[in-house]
């Protein structure tokens, strides 16, 4: 249920307030988080249009807030990136067939399925830990877990968990990691790298 009320009061610095409800009642808190035009800098008997929701403390708060005039803009549901997870699907696929066509020792197929798990089980525990506030993994730890091999969980990660797949300095340093690592794998495959592969025997 949409409801109205006025702003009637605003801290710029901080970036919340409270609206007073047409009808009497308690004042509602809002963020500009809430609000759906951000750019608009609120300002005290601003008319506002909002709706009832609880935020990460399970507080009520003001959410999908519109200005008098102004129409609520339907939030577009994030599109899956299904070339990303084919191409991490289709990686992992091609380290299965080097393994059992011999190209490759059993170990490094393992550690490059293994690392694929432990990189997806960060990245949820990462998205667990943004939803509570907690203390997060640091995007370091990220990136090294996909340089070492595990870019495809990673990837797979950041598409069904909507998570990292938005922040565009993130992923251009993320598909560095996923260049450097596909190349370092394709030297040791080569004639010149190939005498490492024994390390994985």
């Amino acid at each position: 249920m949409r409801l109205k009320g006025k702003l009637i009061k605003w801290n710029e610095d901080k970036a919340f307030g409270f609206i007073a409800p047409n009808g009497g009642g308690e004042h509602v808190f809002i963020h500009k988080t809430g609000l759906s035009n951000r750019k608009r800098t609120p300002k005290v008997n601003d008319v506002i249009t909002f709706s009832i929701a609880k935020d990460k403390q399970g507080r009520y708060c003001a959410n999908d807030a519109t200005f008098s005039g102004e129409k609520l803009k339907k939030k577009e549901a994030k599109s899956v990136n299904q070339f990303s997870i084919y191409l991490s699907v289709i990686f992992l696929g091609l380290i299965a067939v080097a393994f059992f066509m011999g190209y490759i020792p059993k170990n490094l197929a393992l550690f490059y399925f293994g690392a694929s798990i432990v990189t997806f089980i960060a990245y949820a525990s990462d998205k667990s830990k943004a939803q509570r506030n907690a203390w997060r993994t640091s995007e370091s730890t990220l990136h090294s877990l996909a340089l070492i091999g595990g870019w495809a969980g990673a990837v797979i990660a950041q598409q069904t968990l909507r998570h990292k797949s938005q922040k565009r300095d993130f992923r251009t340093v993320f598909w560095l990691t996923v260049i450097v690592n596909c190349g370092g794998l394709a030297w040791l495959m080569s004639s010149n790298g190939n005498h490492f592969l024994d390390v994985f025997k």
